[in-house]
């Protein structure tokens, strides 16, 4: 039996998965500022608190992704870092280790 694969099957797929994710919000965060500017000149008050309270959330959305993606560069390095020891690639793991990639 064959299992399917997801985004979250390696950490490169899964930092993929999220870079999407992170753009999807900034372009909902473009609309969503479009949408506020809309209401302020229909003068719809209550329309454009909930727009900004919209914003407010996505903006802490975006911050998770950009903490995720730096946990995930993170976890990427580490395992690079690991395997290069366990392989016995010692120069490989220097380079990595000065290169904070």
């Amino acid at each position: 039996m064959a299992s399917s694969e997801t985004p979250f099957d390696s950490i490169e797929g899964s930092h993929e998965y999220v870079a999407l994710l992170a753009e999807t919000i900034e372009e909902a965060c473009r609309e969503v500022e479009a949408e506020i500017t809309l209401a302020v000149n229909e003068g719809a008050h209550r329309r454009k608190e909930a727009l900004q309270l919209v914003a407010y959330n996505l903006a802490k959305l975006n911050l998770h992704m950009t903490t995720s993606r730096r946990i995930l560069n993170d976890l990427r390095t580490l395992r690079r870092l690991l395997l290069a020891e366990r392989s016995g690639d010692s120069a490989e793991a220097a380079r990595i280790i000065s290169a904070g990639a």
